[in-house]
């Protein structure tokens, strides 16, 4: 495919696989739409873009309200008369088990950050991908498809999410707008310097999981998926089976899952 004047709206845009999605597709050629709540930060990225060829805006936006994401979406079109791909990757994590919080209320902004954000970017985009016949993406996460302890709540939402998009794909069905699905699983981005805890208070984690994907290798898988117009992209071998495995042995998926939590725990401490 070629991105040459495609326009992609991408939201948690100024770090982590959102600001290295932006910087390549750049390269790419593309017109870029950043969009988080950090103006600084997006700032840096839209700097990055443009040094690499392409063209970018930046709109500093919290997908947790609805009138952000329909500005974000109108100042899109107001500076490029189009929307070819929507990609809804702003979210947050936690570190927490559930009987140890405090404070219910991470819950809920979870489920408005990861979740419900970008389902009102995708209803205020919707109209215009179906004009170019465009493609929906959520970034979504290996927890949307594996019960993760020390996640009920992150885990919670991409399960959601997932719900959420392959729903909205059936529907589409005619309209030409293609809907891809991502799950990465442990990635080395800033995501964990954000985690939150028992307490609704941030936990930075010290070091990154020993076997975590580069967000460069992440970032061209979902490149290559974008350009296939693929419809899921689970990121490692692994994963794919243990998709087929959590049907046939449920059980030993759950140990696995244990297991990997517990051997990145002690990365993070």
């Amino acid at each position: 495919m070629n991105f040459t004047n495609k326009t992609f709206v991408i939201t948690g845009a100024s770090s982590g696989i959102g600001k290295e999605l932006a910087i390549k597709l750049a390269r790419l050629g593309a017109n870029l739409v950043l969009a988080a709540r950090n103006k600084d930060a997006l700032i840096i990225t839209a700097e990055a873009c443009l040094k690499n060829g392409g063209k970018a805006i930046v709109i500093p936006t919290d997908v947790t309200v609805p009138l952000e994401c329909e500005r974000l979406i109108k100042a899109a079109i107001a500076e490029y008369q189009q929307i070819d791909f929507l990609i809804n990757n702003a979210g947050i994590g936690m570190w927490s088990k559930f009987e140890k919080v405090t404070d219910l209320s991470i819950f809920e902004k979870i489920m408005q950050v990861n979740y419900l954000g970008s389902v009102y970017c995708t209803h205020y985009a919707l109209p215009y991908l179906k004009k170019s016949q465009g493609l929906l993406v959520a970034i979504s996460s290996l927890t949307g498809k594996f019960g993760v302890p020390t996640r009920t709540g992150y885990a919670a939402s991409k399960h959601a999410m997932q719900g959420f998009f392959d729903s909205l794909r059936i529907e589409l069905r005619g309209t030409g707008v293609g809907v891809l699905v991502v799950s990465p699983g442990f990635v080395a981005t800033d995501i964990r310097q954000r985690l939150l805890g028992k307490d609704g208070n941030i936990i930075p984690a010290k070091n990154q999981p020993q076997k975590a994907m580069s967000t460069e290798v992440c970032v061209d898988l979902i490149i290559d998926a974008i350009a296939k117009r693929e419809r899921e992209l689970i990121m490692t071998l692994i994963a794919r089976v243990g998709v087929w495995f959590k049907l046939l042995l449920p059980n030993i998926v759950d140990r696995f899952a244990a297991l990997a939590v517990t051997s990145n725990n002690k990365s993070k401490n």
